[in-house]
């Protein structure tokens, strides 16, 4: 196509897709020439498909390469732009990627939300982050809560996870635990979708997020984003809130793009200040009143519950803890080893030496894992790598610390508690007091 803008895409199965679908899709001065993939297994090697694509311009789809081809596909394919479409990365990082870009001989680039946000015909609420594991998923959860005890009905959208075929996972709506095992998902998908389910509600998800929005507007009073990893929220948002970490403080001004979730937040939940140092919730606090002194703060606490937490005191156990919180998320614990503590277990037992498969790969890529297993379950071969590495692992009881039971999923051999954790708000405001503009919005 002489004359087109050439554009490649870096991604990593989300926020790729959808800049291509706002933006380029349907583009006839541009060509987008390639995908690059990286954080996710297996999602390179495979195309974007034409009927997502659109035929006419992309009658053979668009192809997805792995991001260590990236300044080859830069020379080999004449690529004039890559436009980077990921999150949960440091600001060092991105300007070491747009170096690699630049000096490769193509221009670096960066959406905003005017382009990519999609107005909803519903109030909108946004729930984002700072970072991967700072409690979004709770904090979604308190929101669906607080909306329908006014009596709404709230449809909730999850940030896109498609692993699998793209085609069918166009449009992808969720109302029961069938449907899980309808749309083959994951088990970074059922963590996501399942404690919508078990709250009996409706979540929807998939790839092309404006044909979503209009089937889930048609059931809904009101629409909430679930974000995923600190991703920008795909919608214009009625309200807009952003949950920031003080286990990672400093992260919600030096990582991309969760301090623009910071910037653009009309609420932001501090989480977690029942288990973090007070001197990092204040440097927290401090960036959030420099960045957004507009913003309205809430504190917030996660306390964990455990099933049968007297069978950890002074046992050996295996924590098994949400696998993107500490792979890309970078956090070295979780609340399963926040429950180990607490009941007095004698030994964290390292899983290192008993990897099997993919999971080895894992720990080398990741070498900043602490004592602990994530819980990767990308497709079938990972589940079952999961399963055998908690098999061969000596411990006494394994803790699992996943959004979901894994003993629905597997057999563990070994005996085994379950952790669980939801959003405390402490003192006002709450989440029920930020809401009130949309209560307004809905007549509630």
């Amino acid at each position: 196509m002489p004359g087109k803008k050439r554009i490649l895409i870096m991604g990593a199965a989300g926020r790729d897709f959808h800049n291509f679908n706002t933006v380029y899709r349907g583009n006839a001065d541009v060509e987008v020439v390639a995908f690059t993939a990286t954080q996710i297994p297996n999602i390179d090697g495979r195309k974007y498909p034409a009927e997502l694509a659109g035929k006419d311009l992309y009658p053979n789809g668009i192809s997805i390469y792995p991001e260590s081809d990236l300044v080859k596909l830069i020379h080999d394919m004449k690529v004039d732009e890559v436009v980077l479409s990921y999150s949960d990365l440091s600001h060092e990082n991105v300007m070491h990627k747009a170096s690699i870009v630049l000096a490769a001989g193509a221009d670096f680039s960066l959406l905003g939300g005017a382009k990519t946000m999609i107005p909803s015909t519903k109030p909108v609420v946004a729930v984002c982050a700072v970072r991967t594991g700072a409690g979004k998923s709770q904090t979604t959860r308190t929101v669906v809560q607080a909306l329908k005890a006014k009596g709404l009905k709230v449809v909730s959208i999850r940030h896109p996870m498609p692993y699998g075929d793209l085609v069918k996972q166009k449009v992808q709506r969720f109302a029961s635990i069938a449907d899980l095992k309808k749309h083959d998902c994951t088990i970074e998908e059922m963590e996501e979708y399942e404690p919508h389910i078990a709250m009996g509600s409706v979540i929807y998800a998939g790839v092309d997020y404006e044909a979503i929005l209009r089937e889930a507007e048609k059931e809904a009073d009101v629409i909430v984003w679930d974000g995923g990893n600190n991703d920008m929220s795909f919608y214009k948002a009625d309200l807009y809130i952003t949950v920031a970490d003080p286990h990672r403080p400093g992260h919600e001004v030096s990582y991309h793009p969760g301090e623009a979730n910071t910037r653009i937040a009309d609420v932001i939940v501090i989480n977690k200040i029942d288990t973090a140092d007070n001197e990092n919730i204040e440097i927290v606090r401090e960036n959030i009143a420099d960045v957004n002194p507009n913003a309205i703060v809430i504190d917030g606490a996660s306390p964990i519950s455990v099933e049968n937490h007297e069978l950890i005191r002074g046992k050996r156990v295996l924590v098994v803890e949400d696998g993107p919180t500490l792979t890309h998320g970078e956090m070295t614990y979780g609340a399963g080893v926040v429950a180990a503590q607490k009941f007095g277990a004698a030994e964290l037992v390292d899983p290192r030496p008993y990897l099997v498969g993919t999971l080895i790969d894992t720990f080398e890529k990741y070498q900043g894992i602490g004592t602990l297993l994530p819980a990767m379950g990308y497709g079938g071969k990972q589940m079952e790598d999961l399963k055998a590495t908690i098999a061969n692992t000596p411990c006494d009881v394994v803790i699992i610390a996943t959004p979901i039971d894994l003993r629905r999923l597997m057999t563990i051999k070994q005996p085994s508690v379950r952790v669980s954790y939801e959003l405390q708000e402490i003192g006002k405001p709450t989440i029920e007091d930020v809401l009130a503009p949309i209560f307004k919005m809905t007549g509630k």
